[in-house]
């Protein structure tokens, strides 16, 4: 088996270190592309193991095997035009968050990859299957909470903006047209697939959203800067049984007000709060009995041999051998990055936006 990595930098090596650990009966051949000496310097000393080239037009010229897996780690504005050479080349192609920058390059991809009968997948799944979502899960599947009508996604950052406080030399996560936004197509993607892998809706209404830059008196000067640092939006999720749940979500990676984080699920008969994220581990249930609150508190730590870091090449790779997988993959990885285009154009527009599950 190959896997192709297009770009040596820190996620290049993060994918890397997660391919030594794929269970593989067969030995995984590994290639590796990048234009700049340093990066692939770096990654050879790193995982000696790897051919390395400056092209990745050069290393995908060999005639491809029907297992053939190629990721993307470069940065978003590079990945519709290397997600759409590799899926010509007749390789099963990965990208890393978020899958594009725009909804006509994620259709388009997508369009591409039913032709080509190859896989299109994204890393957003890199917390899908941990115990503790997967406890939340379980709990809406059994009918626990009764009717949930409500769910609360915040989480608010004072400082933590990239591109400043966070990898303050990439300067590219701060220029819309090369990240393709700010906090929300930066966390969003992780964000939306949770909330999708759990609710599974057929639609989603943008009823509102709104998006902010809140200033610092240390904001760059000397780069464009263009993208948001805090966003809301209010959320109809509808599901294939006829009923609705609201979401009410909000993210920060700059606010001059108090930092949290609050991820609740409600329904008639129960709550249950939680961290999809790496805050907790905690799992909280609350229902009524005989008129009171009852909580129950469980602890539900990941343990295993693949961490957070290692889902996406894992669950692609299972997906690609034909084995049960919680990779995101064609239509699914098109209809959680619309969520995040919709709420964009939703705060941009002031109009609501609905976006619909595709079908093959």
């Amino acid at each position: 088996m190959r896997i192709y990595l297009i770009g040596a930098g820190v996620i290049g090596r993060s994918h890397a270190e997660a391919i030594r650990k794929l269970p593989s009966e067969e030995s995984i051949e590994l290639k590796v592309a990048d234009p700049n000496p340093k990066a692939l310097a770096a990654f050879m000393e790193a995982y000696p193991e790897a051919a390395a080239y400056s092209d990745a037009q050069a290393m995908l010229a060999e005639h491809a095997n029907e297992d053939d897996i190629v990721i993307v780690g470069t940065p978003p504005f590079t990945h519709f035009e290397l997600a759409r050479m590799v899926l010509e080349t007749g390789r099963h192609v990965l990208c890393e968050k978020p899958l594009v920058m725009n909804g006509e390059e994620a259709e388009t991809l997508f369009e591409i990859a039913k032709r080509q009968n190859r896989l299109l997948g994204c890393c957003s799944d890199r917390f899908l299957g941990l115990p503790k979502t997967e406890e939340v899960k379980s709990l809406l599947q059994s009918q626990a909470l009764g009717d949930v009508y409500k769910i609360s996604f915040v989480y608010r950052v004072q400082r933590g903006r990239a591109g400043v406080e966070y990898q303050p030399e990439s300067k590219w996560f701060l220029d819309r047209a090369k990240s393709g936004g700010g906090i929300l197509i930066d966390w969003g993607p992780y964000d939306f697939t949770v909330l999708n892998d759990l609710l599974q809706p057929e639609s989603v209404d943008v009823v509102a959203a709104w998006m902010s830059q809140p200033k610092t008196q240390i904001d760059p000067t000397d780069t464009k800067y263009d993208v948001e640092g805090h966003v809301g939006a209010t959320l109809k999720y509808n599901l294939a049984d006829g009923k609705s749940v609201w979401l009410q979500y909000e993210r920060a990676t700059c606010t001059h007000g108090e930092a949290y984080h609050h991820v609740e699920v409600e329904g008639t008969l129960g709550a249950v709060k939680w961290s999809p994220y790496f805050e907790t581990d905690q799992v909280v249930f609350k229902q009524d009995k005989e008129g009171q609150v009852e909580a129950k508190e469980s602890q539900m730590a990941h343990a295993g041999p693949y961490g957070v870091m290692d889902h996406p090449i894992y669950y692609f790779y299972l997906k690609v051998k034909g084995l049960e997988s919680r990779a995101v993959i064609n239509e699914q990885a098109v209809f959680n990055f619309h969520c995040l285009q919709a709420i964009y154009d939703c705060a941009e527009s002031g109009t609501s936006k609905t976006v619909s599950k595709l079908r093959d």
